[in-house]
């Protein structure tokens, strides 16, 4: 049994990053009796412009930590279900009712630093967590030898160069890694970068008059789908999703995309909002991409949060996704599962299982976000059918919306009923396709047919892939 040498250890665990997962994780780590350092580069009150919408899983699982009070008091909005816009028209996509409870499921948007500020402040005042504002700068490592020969190497702490004092080394036998999407300790662990497939350009809208109020929208728009929520009282956030290189805001290309191009998609009632918004607002940019996760395989070190695993936010799932990692990782590593952390090979193992047992919240949220995102932002004729079919299964009700909207808020753990859907999907775009065209168009209906589950196959299948593969 490998065992750690105690003489060196300060704290059970350090967590590099307070954001979502890092302080998460620093109130319930610190909650198990485990002292914690918590890091982070810069303590002021963040402004992002992603990370604004918690669906119910995740207030689900902030309520299992403990942090519910988090999205209270910071002007957030109740968000009750999703509105989806095609050509103009509507369909409505309510939440389920919590599955535990029976209860209507609510989800909440926010000003991302607000939320971001009450998680710090829960953690701070947390037993067991001391805070401090710091930037790490390495991970110190020792060998591990058998005999002569170096077989790898063991995390042991990091060098940090605390605010207004000299670097300084901290020690602990786990060191957790949340750095986010930007991770520059991601490499310690797996080879596996970001694969970027568009950017978010987003600003803030005043005074929107929404067509659903308390919902989500995604518009459908050419050539890939906006987003747009209310995130307090009087502002309302916009996520334009622009495929490809991103247009230059400095030559003004990128805002004349967004007056021609992207303007007149929106809601009559919008366009007026967006355009003004466009005039006053900032144009800011997040890269959207695709990170599978990997088996945390490096001792003394776990990845976690956007640093392990990304999906593109479209449904607005990596939040949820992250507090559940929390909450699992919590009870694996628990006392009285691992009562001290320095015994690696029971954390190693652990880690193994952490691996496999999220699979069951996190794959359908992840491949879930990347088939809507590639459906949504159809490139080719077979993938707009299936878009015109994704919509048209939307438009029957039911549990046609009940599925897919329980597996993207979380509260449907369950990969199986994406498959399903999923394939409904198919199945009933092509349906779609041989009633539009008649019988007149029976041969031309037939082939794309066959096309067009063949998309759906290429579509589903290699992110399905990359979460069963290690």
């Amino acid at each position: 049994m490998a065992v750690l040498d105690c003489a060196k250890i300060e704290y059970d665990v350090i967590i590099i990053g307070a954001g979502v997962v890092g302080c998460a994780a620093a109130k319930a780590f610190g909650s198990s009796n485990r002292k914690v350092l918590l890091l982070e580069r810069d303590l002021s009150v963040p402004d992002r412009i992603v990370g604004e919408l918690l669906q119910p899983g995740g207030i689900n699982a902030l309520k299992t930590l403990g942090m519910e009070d988090c999205v209270e008091d910071i002007d957030g909005i109740d968000c009750h279900g999703y509105v989806v816009i095609r050509e103009g028209e509507p369909v409505e996509i309510p939440y389920p009712d919590n599955p535990s409870t029976g209860t209507p499921a609510v989800g909440k948007s926010f000003h991302h630093g607000r939320f971001i500020n009450k998680l710090r402040i829960e953690a701070k005042k947390s037993t067991n967590v001391t805070v401090k504002e710091a930037t790490v700068s390495s991970l110190i490592k020792e060998n591990v030898m058998e005999g002569d020969v170096l077989v790898k190497e063991r995390v042991i702490g990091v060098n940090a160069q605390v605010k207004g004092g000299a670097e300084d080394k901290f020690f602990a036998p786990l060191t957790l890694v949340a750095d986010g999407i930007f991770s520059k300790f991601r490499k310690q662990l797996t080879p596996k970068t970001p694969d970027v497939r568009s950017h978010f350009v987003g600003f803030v809208m005043k005074d929107v008059p929404l067509p659903l109020p308390k919902h989500g929208h995604v518009v459908l728009a050419k050539p890939s789908p906006i987003l747009m929520y209310q995130i307090s009282t009087h502002d309302t956030r916009i996520l334009v999703d622009v495929p490809g290189p991103l247009p230059s805001a400095s030559s003004g290309e990128l805002k004349r995309y967004m007056q021609e191009t992207v303007a007149p998609q929106l809601p009559i009632g919008v366009q007026s909002c967006f355009l003004t918004a466009l005039e006053t607002e900032r144009l800011r940019s997040m890269p959207n991409g695709f990170l599978p996760p990997s088996t945390n395989t490096c001792e003394g070190m776990i990845l976690l949060g956007d640093a392990m695993n990304i999906r593109h936010p479209l449904t607005g799932g990596g939040m949820t996704v992250a507090l559940n990692d929390v909450v699992l990782l919590a009870d694996l590593l628990s006392p009285d599962s691992i009562p001290s952390l320095t015994d690696v090979d029971a954390v190693m193992k652990q880690m193994s299982r952490f691996h496999w047992k999220r699979k069951k919240y996190c794959t359908a949220i992840n491949v879930l976000a990347m088939a809507l995102y590639r459906l949504f932002a159809a490139e080719d004729e077979d993938l707009a059918v299936l878009r015109r079919g994704c919509f048209g299964y939307f438009q029957l009700g039911g549990d046609c919306i009940g599925g897919p909207c329980g597996l993207l808020s979380g509260l449907i753990q369950q990969p199986l009923v994406l498959i399903y859907h999923f394939y409904m999907v198919a199945l009933y775009s092509i349906y779609l396709e041989f009633r539009r065209g008649g019988w007149s168009q029976a041969h031309f209906s037939f082939i794309r047919a066959f096309t067009v589950f063949y998309a759906s196959c290429v579509t589903i299948l290699p992110y399905l892939w990359s979460e069963v593969k290690k």
